[in-house]
């Protein structure tokens, strides 16, 4: 190995699953100490869209959004090196000032030849890739995508962008002129493909007829409590990786990266919501997780306003910092409806829902939780809701859109999925336990087609109409929301 070779250099190579999709993995080689180490960064299964993106006939520009530190400029870095000719990347919050090309006018050639000679690159419009990073701090060139759909469609843009900081744009947004693609956490799949390609082949190709040897089923039930600790920021996930032979070091390391994530999106509040919305703000969001384990009932309860801010205690009151920690990600809104029935949306209420962390990595931060004692499932009387939270996790970052659960007078169900255009009730249970009232009463009540347990124990189906999921495989449970595609 040169010197240069052993400072910092990228391997690629890549994962080809018989009659499946291909997955990239970059290796980095990275000098530490005296001894050089392996480590792998981060494969994401998004990439399997920008790939769709790029190779239609129909694109537009495309906004990759995501809360803060998922890993968003990462990815469209690796795909802009290895799919393209050059790849040539702005950001807006940093670096280049280029926001004056956007103030005199939305001229998309004059804009595209002011920047190449700022970069001292030119920039080929069919065979390159334009990265506008951190967009939202640039509202016009947010507004300038509109003119690069319309005027210059062989180029190939892709933004960044956070969720709120889009929202809260000054600027009209181009509606209709622009592809979306969110960016979530890395999921428990995307988790296990970078600490382990072999159990990740297993993952990657679940179906119905899969079958999980015992020996497996329980490292990945391990690796799913690991995961409760390092949840799915990328940053974390790599601090695990490198340090992993040491594993109380490896935690200790994860959570100063999830502690700083977290005053990150402090900061964010103060940034975008000015001094005392970002007070009502913190305190709603570090009121989830207090919330979350307060319940020693069935499952996780309605979520209260009570006690949450001072001298609020309606809804109305809380409603601005709930919504804006929802359109930064930061938290999932679980609807409550008391008959199942579609649309579900019509039998929810604004004011009647769960509220869950994003990250469940960032939970056990927030709430100062020991690592022996999130392993060992011991955090105290009802331990369920960390279950909850993860499949929550899971089903947004599979792209399930709202999500619902049911509450009948003595009973209540965590999840309720619509899969083949009918309504499925799903159980969440932390442990092996399988024992579910709850199912029994909404079966008896609403006769379901399709009931699904998740709990800790191996796949199976005890029937037609039950099946038994392992809690990691929350995220393959069929839906029948419409993924991303583009057309051909």
């Amino acid at each position: 190995m040169t010197s240069n070779q052993d400072e910092m250099g990228l391997r690629p190579f890549c994962l080809l699953f018989p009659g499946k999709k291909v997955i990239f993995a970059f290796f980095s080689l990275q000098k530490k100490t005296e001894s050089t180490i392996i480590n792998i960064t981060m494969e994401r299964l998004l990439y399997q869209k920008l790939l769709q993106w790029k190779a239609s006939n129909y694109r537009k520009p495309l906004l990759l959004q995501g809360t803060r530190q998922v890993g968003k400029t990462y990815l469209l870095k690796e795909f802009g090196s290895r799919e393209f000719k050059q790849a040539h990347y702005i950001n807006f919050e940093k670096g280049i000032d280029v926001d004056f090309l956007f103030k005199e006018n939305f001229d998309v050639k004059r804009i595209i030849e002011n920047i190449s000679i700022i970069l001292d690159k030119e920039i080929n419009i069919e065979e390159d890739l334009l990265i506008f990073d951190e967009i939202q701090e640039c509202p016009k060139a947010l507004t300038s995508l509109k003119y690069f759909n319309e005027d210059m469609k062989e180029l190939a843009l892709c933004c960044a962008g956070s969720h709120i900081g889009v929202s809260l744009s000054k600027e009209s947004f181009p509606v209709g002129q622009v592809d979306f693609l969110n960016l979530f956490p890395m999921n428990f799949e995307e988790f296990i493909m970078a600490v382990n390609k072999k159990k990740a082949e297993l993952l990657a190709e679940f179906s119905d007829e899969t079958v999980i040897p015992e020996v497996i089923h329980r490292q990945l039930w391990r690796d799913l409590k690991i995961y409760y600790i390092t949840g799915g920021m990328p940053e974390a996930v790599k601090r695990y990786i490198d340090l992993r032979e040491n594993q109380f070091e490896a935690f200790k390391n994860v959570r100063v990266v999830q502690e700083a994530i977290l005053e990150g999106y402090r900061s964010d509040f103060a940034k975008h919501a000015g001094k005392e919305n970002a007070a009502h703000i913190n305190r709603v969001f570090d009121n989830v997780p207090v919330q979350l384990s307060r319940n020693i009932d069935a499952s996780v309860q309605r979520y209260r306003f009570k006690g949450v801010i001072p001298n609020k205690s309606k809804f109305v009151q809380l409603e601005g910092p709930i919504d804006w920690l929802l359109k930064s990600g930061l938290i999932i809104k679980v609807f409550i409806v008391n008959t199942p029935v579609l649309p579900l949306k019509n039998y929810s209420k604004d004011n009647i829902f769960k509220l869950y962390l994003f990250d469940t990595g960032l939970l056990g931060c927030m709430q100062g939780l020991p690592f022996d004692s999130i392993l060992n499932q011991d955090y105290g009387r009802y331990k369920g809701y960390y279950a909850e939270n993860f499949v929550a996790q899971e089903f947004v970052a599979a792209g399930c859109g709202k999500l619902f659960s049911w509450v009948g007078k003595d009973s209540e169900i965590e999840f309720l999925r619509v899969i083949d255009n009918r309504v499925v009730p799903v159980e969440v249970k932390s442990g092996a336990r399988t024992k579910a009232k709850s199912l029994l009463v909404y079966k008896n009540k609403y006769s379901p087609q399709l009931q699904v347990k998740i709990t800790a124990n191996n796949l199976q189906r005890e029937n037609k109409q039950m099946h038994h999921y392992p809690l990691y495989l929350a995220g393959k449970i069929k839906h029948s929301a419409r993924t991303a595609s583009w057309p051909p």
